[in-house]
């Protein structure tokens, strides 16, 4: 999984005052846990771009002041109106330790049920996966090339590399549904047959 580097600066007081003069200063409080004691650090809040602000999944290098720690975001806190991010706890990786996270769902591969006019569903934009930090994939592959019209992709069709899908098995990541075009040219088709058959019979 790539890896994106955010620099900050190791906190001496974390009140309630301390936290405030941060935020107004356009820095986010944040914390790092699962390596003993928490380390509590701030970042500019543009920092945090390109880890909060996109679909992709990263692992995190926090660097302090030439000190790196490897870690994922584990949960942030935001703006209820602005979305301006508030706090963000990260955990630290250890390399002979699994560790879960969410990552992007890529489809691949063509639907022949699609091919035929049905719409494509994706159920699920993320799925939670279980591997050590260096087998982490960047996103999970949803193989689409055989499903027919409403069929759906269950997680236990989906390859896994080094990581385990952490989901029951009948989570349906992605389906193809009967479009309403399709479902009406297939009402006229019926139509037409049933009418023919009834000329015939006269």
């Amino acid at each position: 999984m790539k890896s994106i580097t955010i620099k900050g600066q190791e906190r001496e007081s974390v009140g309630k005052k301390a936290t405030k003069a941060l935020r107004d200063a356009g820095m986010v409080p944040c914390v790092i846990y699962g390596g003993g004691q928490p380390i509590h650090f701030s970042a500019e809040d543009k920092a945090f771009k390109n880890l909060v602000y996109t679909p992709n999944a990263h692992t995190v290098i926090v660097d302090l002041n030439g000190k790196q720690t490897n870690v994922i975001l584990q949960d942030i806190q935001t703006h209820p109106v602005s979305d301006k991010i508030l706090h963000i706890d990260f955990f630290q990786l250890n390399e002979n330790k699994e560790i879960m996270m969410e990552v992007p769902v890529k489809v691949v591969g063509t639907s022949p049920g699609v091919l035929l006019g049905g719409d494509l569903r994706l159920n699920l934009r993320r799925l939670k996966v279980k591997a050590l930090p260096k087998n982490l994939p960047d996103y999970v592959e949803a193989n689409i090339s055989e499903l027919q019209m409403g069929n759906k992709l269950y997680v236990t069709k989906i390859e896994t590399n080094n990581f385990k899908l952490m989901h029951p098995d009948n989570t349906v990541v992605a389906q193809v549904k009967i479009s309403r075009a399709a479902m009406k040219a297939a009402q006229e088709a019926a139509k037409a047959e049933k009418s023919a058959k009834g000329g015939k019979k006269k």
